[in-house]
């Protein structure tokens, strides 16, 4: 559950005046990507239909992607780049038409880098039920209204099973890598164990083995704050006008969250106890500087995420459990056999170093034998996505120049 946004991949700051301005107007019920949206650096493709791990399926499954660099004539050079909760699959690029955010690991993926575009073909799909052109709640049924609440429950396990499909229609045989953070690690984790002959090699970035129950705990209040605002309807809100929709649920739900993704350290050092304006927070309706940041960050959220979407998604990832139907986590692990960078974050409160080291323990083929690589960082979680000079250098040690 991290940011993913190349605007919000970057140490905490004040908000400006002209920041706040930029949020004046309503926002609209949903902030997904919709058939009829500039379809910007997109590709789909329709994978047929699907059925779901816990239940129910769909007639058809369509997935958003993006490329970058040309797969080789041995189809050896592919790279699966899989995002967070609340990423898509603009990795790199600017913002713009159909892009409401630039890229959000441009310091690690393109050309020379540590992913290098020259080298290798980047595939970075949106997930399923996301809402940046895959198929969602916020996606259209046959009967011509968005599918919403009847969208399926969906696991860790049914994403890999939809990004398996988009992986033969793309012609890939094996993966040269599989990269994921975060949430994007569990979908990691699960190509290696489910598909071990496609995946050549594998980076876990900032992921458990499972999902906790103090991760679950913590994901339960922020689904409980989109389904009391009532304005979320049941979740059948997307006819409304602008401003009626469940976006005061939403954005305190990532509010929420940002709280989990950055160290109480950094969060100290920036804001301390400093006021955002001349006005006093001590009775007189002033705020504090780190109240408007959050407040800030969660309304932008609304703007380009769907309520639906984001229960989902936190659902999809409370299902995560390497050893689910399995004989356990270290069973699981050790079917694994693509050669492995587990990297871990010193100050991530969501999803701390151990998780790290337990899946490091049980791999066969990690390249720092039972340890996780320990990225120092006062960036908490969302350290994967900012301290990209350390990151870079750690994947360059796993691929190939």
């Amino acid at each position: 559950m991290e940011w993913q946004s190349s605007a919000d991949t970057v140490p905490s700051s004040f908000i400006t005046e002209a920041q706040a301005r930029s949020l004046l107007g309503k926002p609209p019920a949903t902030g997904a990507w919709r058939d009829g949206d500039p379809v910007g650096n997109r590709q789909f493709q329709n994978l047929g239909p699907l059925s779901f791990e816990a239940g129910g399926s769909l007639p058809n499954v369509r997935l958003a992607y993006e490329t970058w660099g040309t797969l080789s004539p041995t189809g050896d050079n592919a790279v699966l780049i899989l995002h967070a909760l609340t990423g898509d699959s603009h990795l790199i690029g600017s913002s713009g038409r159909g892009h409401s955010t630039a890229g959000w690991w441009g310091g690690v993926v393109g050309p020379g880098l540590a992913i290098d575009t020259d080298r290798w073909f980047v595939v970075a799909p949106n997930m399923l039920g996301g809402c940046q052109g895959s198929t969602g709640p916020s996606t259209l049924a046959p009967d011509g209204l968005e599918w919403g609440p009847r969208f399926p429950f969906v696991t860790i396990r049914d994403q890999v099973a939809a990004q398996l499909k988009l992986t033969d229609r793309l012609g890939i045989d094996r993966w040269a890598a599989v990269v994921g953070g975060s949430m994007g690690g569990m979908h990691a984790l699960e190509w290696a164990i489910m598909q071990p002959e496609r995946v050549e090699r594998l980076a876990v970035l900032a992921a458990p083995p499972v999902t906790t129950a103090d991760q679950i705990g913590l994901n339960s209040v922020q689904i409980e704050a989109i389904r009391t605002d009532p304005l979320f309807r049941s979740g059948d809100y997307y006819d409304v006008a602008d401003g009626d929709g469940p976006t005061r649920g939403l954005a305190l739900a990532r509010r929420m969250a940002l709280l989990n993704y950055r160290s109480p350290d950094e969060l100290n050092t920036r804001f301390e106890r400093d006021w955002q304006s001349e006005i006093s927070p001590l009775g007189n309706n002033g705020r504090y500087a780190v109240e408007s940041y959050l407040d800030f960050h969660g309304n932008k959220f609304t703007r380009r995420f769907d309520a639906n979407s984001y229960i989902a998604l936190v659902e999809a990832m409370n299902s995560h459990d390497v050893a689910r139907g399995r004989e356990s986590v270290a069973a699981a692990l050790g079917e694994i056999t693509a050669r492995s960078l587990v990297l871990g974050i010193d100050t991530d409160r969501l999803f701390p170093l151990s998780g790290q080291q337990e899946i490091a323990r049980h791999l066969r083929n990690n390249i720092d034998g039972a340890e996780a690589v320990v990225l120092e960082s006062a960036y908490g979680h969302d350290g994967f996505l900012i301290e990209s000079e350390f990151v870079g250098a750690q994947l360059r040690r796993l691929l190939p120049g």
